[in-house]
């Protein structure tokens, strides 16, 4: 048996508005999906705006620019996260300053964003890893008191709680991300939420080749063929109106890896703090420091046997991108550090079955030993 680490999880009303988008001719960056599917977004993050662009990293790139994020400016981001976070603040021009873990959720530790404030820092990305929220009240806290503007990553976490409240419309701007593997897919794409409308206004703008408003055609400033299509938003609009039904089963492939996994040695599972609610987006598990195989040693053998998995992602701070131009030269962040050489996650997906997972509980114990 072979079981993928993740898939999307498709129904018949996809099938459905995308037959009405071919059989209407309504299948580039107008229609009423598209409209519905911004709407629908916003209100599942309790956001008064979404704009939809094409694809996570687009939304977090004309977030920052819309917020007047340049050359010369730094954005602190989690160095552990996937690069788009980071890559995104270069595209602005400005210098990605990368902070260490909260060792329990993996997620930026807000006395080290605190550490890294300079004068030129112009926003804070904190990115809700994997499923689990932020802790955001010291983030805002300290992004208010100083003047810094918040772009929530919440590409890994739409549907996730942070004290009640669902995550991505917290700070300035929220950014989500539609790839396949998120809990909500459109196959690519992206958006962003925000309850400014002036922002919302200038995202619109700048998703579309910056189009002056006195003349079509006159560009008075770069912007960006940031679009999404009506076929995107025709699936993605489906896909949302299920996502509680999504983050449900999400929860209840957690519980059954927390149940079925715990007391296994040296295999640390993922947590839940008490004001969050975890949405799972990938089961991720760190290895301790005496479990007995590398990380990679075991991930072969699962794979061997027929059990997909992925690596953390490897810090911002690690990247050649960033080394080989002479950046963050002898820094150490040592949690991040621990939990890109350790962490992986197992199959988790929307479409995973109970015979899938049976397969992976018993091969994930009988090689850990």
């Amino acid at each position: 048996m072979r079981v993928p680490v993740n898939e999307p999880l498709m129904g018949e009303e996809e099938v459905k508005h995308l037959e009405e988008c071919v059989r209407t001719n309504w299948v580039s960056s107008k229609g009423r999906f598209l409209d519905e599917f911004e709407q629908a977004c916003a209100q599942s993050v309790g956001a008064k705006h979404g704009v939809a662009v094409s694809s996570g990293t687009a939304a977090l790139h004309v977030a920052l620019v819309a917020l007047g994020v340049g050359p010369g400016d730094e954005v602190i981001v989690p160095s552990m996260t996937m690069i788009a976070t980071a890559f995104a603040v270069s595209y602005t021009g400005a210098t990605p300053v990368p902070v260490d873990s909260d060792p329990a959720t993996g997620n930026m530790d807000p006395a080290d964003v605190e550490r890294r404030i300079t004068p030129r820092t112009k926003a804070i990305v904190p990115v809700h890893l994997y499923g689990h929220p932020v802790d955001m009240d010291p983030v805002l806290a300290l992004a208010r008191r100083r003047g810094i503007a918040v772009v929530e990553d919440a590409a890994e976490a739409q549907g996730a709680l942070y004290k009640g409240k669902p995550v991505g419309a917290m700070g300035d701007v929220g950014c989500l991300s539609f790839y396949a593997n998120k809990l909500v897919t459109t196959g690519e794409g992206g958006m962003c939420v925000t309850n400014d409308d002036a922002l919302a206004a200038r995202m619109r703008t700048l998703r579309d080749m910056a189009h002056s408003p006195r003349q079509r055609f006159l560009h008075e400033e770069i912007g960006f063929n940031y679009r999404m299509t009506n076929l995107q938003a025709a699936v993605g609009l489906a896909q949302v109106r299920r996502l509680d039904r999504h983050v449900a089963i999400k929860r209840e492939v957690a519980a059954k890896y927390h149940a079925r996994l715990k007391g296994v040695r040296g295999l640390e599972l993922p947590v839940e703090a008490p004001w969050a609610k975890n949405v799972y987006w990938m089961y991720g598990v760190v290895l301790a420091d005496d479990f007995g195989l590398t990380r990679e040693a075991f991930m072969q053998r699962l794979a061997e046997r027929g059990v997909e998995t992925r690596t953390y992602f490897i810090p911002v701070h690690e990247q050649p991108v960033y080394t080989k131009k002479g950046l963050y030269a002898g820094w150490k962040l040592p949690v991040a550090e621990r939990l890109a050489r350790q962490g992986l996650y197992l199959p988790s997906g929307l479409a995973l079955t109970d015979a899938q997972m049976d397969h992976v509980v018993k091969v994930v114990r009988e090689v850990a030993g």
